[in-house]
């Protein structure tokens, strides 16, 4: 399952970045005595007793402004809605209801989403004589409380984990491959995804930015289930103007999370971007499979050396994952369209592959004959058990005497050897790393 979004919503100044700090636990969003301070949304994992989540904080909204910068705010404020499965409706105790929570609130019904009415600025466990006029918004019983000194903040997560969808669906059992189709604006993500489905099920033109939504078109290849999802293409800051398209970055993120293999598309005429390298960076630090589809190739001049060098510049600009297969295509040509899928599929089943743990601890003890494991001091890294822990990306847990001692370079040794013996092509494989009684760390 995708983690849930959880969004903080309401009129500017009413606590939504204090308590989206708390929640977090760092200060990630500026939190000044301002209205209007928070323009940009502002996004951050956290979880709950153990359950992860997304957790979004939005620019206040105010329901009647003309101004310019205010209803910008409005308007993402309401993407993030639509995105959202669990709202937090944040209200000032201190000044009361006000007219501009009728309108959000009037706003909020109408999205039938879950609402958690929190009231903040409620420093004590009196409450003031109108905080039950919160009631009049008609979105069940309010919480109180205070986001600045952390007053009643578990019973609010508690709240707020309580409304999380819940579903059957098992990674480990759903056959369908979810493929997620991520990268810059106007890189062909959209053109890609009805080529392979065959018809138009996604609106394409040449205007960056025309996908702001994530959209899911499932379809069956060669007996496999497959499900593509399209993601708003994700600009660099300063070329977007309009806030409702910023947010299209939250979009991708989710739908990254909630994909199997996700495939970067970079445009041959530019090369690798910035921005390409950053939205890769997503998609490698969640754990995803991982394929380079190089599109638009049908536009460059080639001689016979042109795709190797091509592939050395990739490798160079993206060096955190070597593991991607990197496909030259051409979407308007249709170009090794089909390979794509037949790709996914490897990357999917390689994600999903298991050690039996008996052939792993052979080779890893074959590998630590053929290069001493580091010592420091005197004292030599002894490695006296591996066994395969998770798949999806697969993770490999080392009981070793001393972590200290493990050096990323010998840690990056023994996932060569383990990548000679097996192919764990598109997908990263992650160690941790653990001493008697301690727990687990990654490296």
């Amino acid at each position: 399952m995708s983690k849930p979004v959880v969004a903080v919503v309401g009129r500017p100044n009413v606590g939504k970045s204090t308590l989206f700090n708390k929640i977090v636990g760092r200060r990630v969003s500026i939190v000044e005595d301002t209205p209007g301070v928070t323009r940009d949304r502002i996004y951050a994992e956290s979880e709950w007793n153990g359950i992860p989540f997304i957790l979004i904080d939005t620019g206040g909204i105010e329901p009647d402004s003309d101004d310019i910068i205010l209803s910008q705010m409005r308007a993402q404020a309401e993407v993030a809605i639509e995105t959202a499965d669990v709202i937090v409706f944040i209200v000032d105790g201190k000044a009361g209801l006000t007219a501009s929570d009728r309108e959000v609130g009037d706003m909020l019904m109408k999205t039938g989403r879950d609402v958690i009415l929190t009231v903040n600025k409620i420093d004590s466990h009196k409450l003031p004589d109108d905080y039950y006029d919160f009631y009049e918004l008609g979105l069940g019983e309010p919480i109180a409380i205070s986001a600045a000194n952390m007053l009643n903040l578990g019973d609010l997560l508690d709240r707020i984990v309580e409304q999380f969808p819940t579903g059957s669906e098992n990674d480990e059992e759903d056959e369908d491959i979810k493929i997620a189709i991520i990268g810059k604006p106007n890189v062909g993500k959209s053109s890609l995804v009805n080529a392979l489905i065959g018809e138009n099920r996604v609106i394409v033109s040449h205007i960056a930015g025309t996908t702001r939504d994530s959209i899911d078109s499932p379809f069956e290849h060669n007996e496999q289930k497959y499900t593509l999802i399209d993601t708003a293409g994700i600009r660099k800051k300063k070329k977007v103007s309009e806030d409702i398209e910023r947010y299209s970055v939250i979009r991708a993120i989710s739908s990254i999370e909630r994909s199997d293999v996700c495939i970067l598309m970079i445009d041959a005429s530019e090369g690798v971007t910035e921005q390409d390298k950053k939205i890769g960076g997503m998609a490698h630090e969640a754990g995803k499979g991982i394929i380079i589809a190089v599109n638009k190739w049908d536009l460059i001049t080639k001689d016979s050396h042109t795709m190797s060098k091509f592939e050395r510049e990739i490798r160079a600009e993206l060096s955190f994952m070597p593991y991607a297969p990197i496909i030259f295509i051409s979407v308007q040509k249709g170009q090794r369209l089909l390979n794509v899928l037949d790709l996914a599929k490897k990357v999917a089943d390689q994600r999903s592959m298991r050690v039996p743990t008996g052939q792993l601890n052979a080779l890893i003890a074959d590998a630590t004959l053929m290069k001493q494991p580091p010592s420091d001091k005197g004292k030599k890294l002894k490695i006296y058990y591996v066994t395969q822990v998770g798949v999806k990306p697969p993770l490999f847990s080392f009981k070793v005497n001393k972590r200290e001692l493990m050096h990323f370079s010998y840690s990056r040794y023994l996932e060569n050897k383990l990548r000679e013996a097996y192919d764990f092509s598109g997908t990263s494989v992650k160690f941790v790393f653990r001493e008697k009684g301690d727990n687990e760390v990654g490296n």
